[in-house]
């Protein structure tokens, strides 16, 4: 059986938020996507499987595309869609971590032949 853990610190992970609720208030919350992908980095990078660590490879700049087109579909919908939203971007952090192997290498968990 594989073992996750994580190793990341209370230290880091404050200094990370300051700097996000900086970016938030800074950008007057367009910075959202930013903010999210920083998180997602940090989140990957302190998350280990067996002592190997993962990697984010999401850009903010994706995902502030994404961003938008759900901002407006949660505007059409008088706020539905925002029931959405939260699985949204969990899947589309899922799809942009990879697990690093002992080589150094990742690994997207899709086999090519």
């Amino acid at each position: 059986m594989k073992k996750l853990n994580f190793d990341g610190s209370l230290g880091s992970f404050l200094s990370l938020e300051i700097v996000n609720v900086l970016i938030l208030i800074i950008t007057l919350g367009f910075g959202m996507p930013w903010v999210l992908v920083r998180r997602f980095r940090w989140r990957a990078k302190h998350t280990l499987l067996d002592g190997r660590h993962f990697d984010f490879t999401g850009e903010a700049l994706d995902l502030f595309g994404h961003w938008v087109l759900w901002w407006l579909l949660t505007l059409i919908t008088f706020g539905l869609y925002s029931f959405i939203l939260k699985l949204k971007v969990t899947e589309w952090e899922v799809n942009h971590t990879v697990y690093i192997d002992q080589f150094g290498g990742s690994f997207d968990g899709q086999t090519n032949y």
